[in-house]
């Protein structure tokens, strides 16, 4: 373990040499509440929760909705006339019965393919047979973002910026900030990258909305505790990072002393079981990115912990 952590603090030491950022450290409790720190628990639907519905389909969204997700999270690429959609991978091949870049075709193209081809729900979509009752085909292919938020009018998100280079992902960032500000969607909104130039490229094009931090961020608030970018709100983290556990309740108390949520994400990080999701809840996480909606639900139900909207016990007491 100590080789690991040793590993970590040279890796952040030399991206902060590399990239030329401004040492900024912090000092514990010397920032007040963020805002979304203000907030009861979030159950976070992970691609609408892709461990028990097609990823980021429409269907997913509304199905953890109605489950009783308090946001939802998504991922989004650019067409090629320009068309934010919601997808995780840069190509079309994993989820649908397409092939291909996303870049490469156009949102007419892409709207076409069935999204749920790779699962037990293909062919509503083409209509080869009947959607499940209160859904049309229409809920099982590639959604654009637009179409996203616009059904789900009052539901928070996080948005993350996926990309292929950096060019693109700054692309996917400049267009990110066009479609929140013409749709006038600035708040209820977390906006994320593991690339952090899209994340700066986000933030100066549209400053009053709040972020999640790169990699790079992260990292270096991990191993050295330097600030992240101006109007970062909540640290987006996984369980672990090659073995090293990071979703502590020292690093999680860490965070809040300095304003910012925790939203823990899984993704083959830990084994998403009530066991994972009860300890995570225990350090004080203010949210969970589960693929499983159902499991957390019921769990969060069984507890009684108060969500947004709803009276019951609070995850984390000692929270402000």
């Amino acid at each position: 373990m100590r080789s690991r952590r040793t590993w970590l603090i040279v890796a952040a030491v030399v991206v902060l040499l590399a990239t030329g950022f401004v040492v900024h450290l912090t000092r514990p409790g010397d920032s007040p509440p963020g805002p979304w720190m203000a907030r009861p628990f979030l159950s976070i639907a992970h691609q609408g929760g892709e461990g028990e519905a097609p990823s980021n389909t429409m269907y997913a969204f509304r199905r953890a909705a109605a489950l009783g997700a308090d946001m939802l999270e998504m991922d989004v690429h650019a067409t090629a006339d320009d068309v934010l959609v919601v997808m995780h991978d840069a190509e079309v091949d994993r989820t649908t019965d397409g092939h291909g870049a996303v870049r490469d075709k156009s949102l007419r193209d892409i709207q076409q393919l069935d999204a749920a081809f790779h699962s037990e729900l293909r062919g509503i979509r083409t209509g080869d047979r009947p959607p499940p009752p209160g859904y049309s085909p229409d809920d099982f292919t590639v959604p654009s973002l637009e179409q996203v938020l616009t059904r789900f009018p009052q539901t928070p998100f996080t948005v993350e910026i996926k990309g292929e280079n950096d060019d693109s992902f700054v692309r996917n960032a400049r267009l990110l900030a066009a479609l929140l500000q013409r749709l006038n969607r600035t708040r209820d909104i977390i906006v994320a990258s593991f690339n952090d130039e899209a994340i700066a490229e986000f933030h100066r094009s549209a400053p009053s909305v709040g972020l999640a931090p790169g990699f790079n961020g992260v990292l270096r608030y991990l191993t050295l505790r330097i600030r992240p970018i101006d109007g970062t709100v909540a640290l987006q983290i996984p369980v672990e990072f090659q073995g090293l556990d990071v979703a502590t309740p020292t690093f999680i108390a860490r965070a809040h002393s300095d304003g910012y949520a925790v939203h823990v994400w899984f993704s083959g990080t830990a084994a998403e079981t009530e066991a994972t999701y009860n300890s995570l809840i225990d350090a004080c996480a203010d949210g969970l990115m589960s693929s499983r909606p159902t499991t957390l639900e019921h769990l969060l139900d069984r507890r009684g912990i108060a969500r947004p909207g709803t009276v019951g016990t609070a995850a984390c007491p000692s929270a402000p």
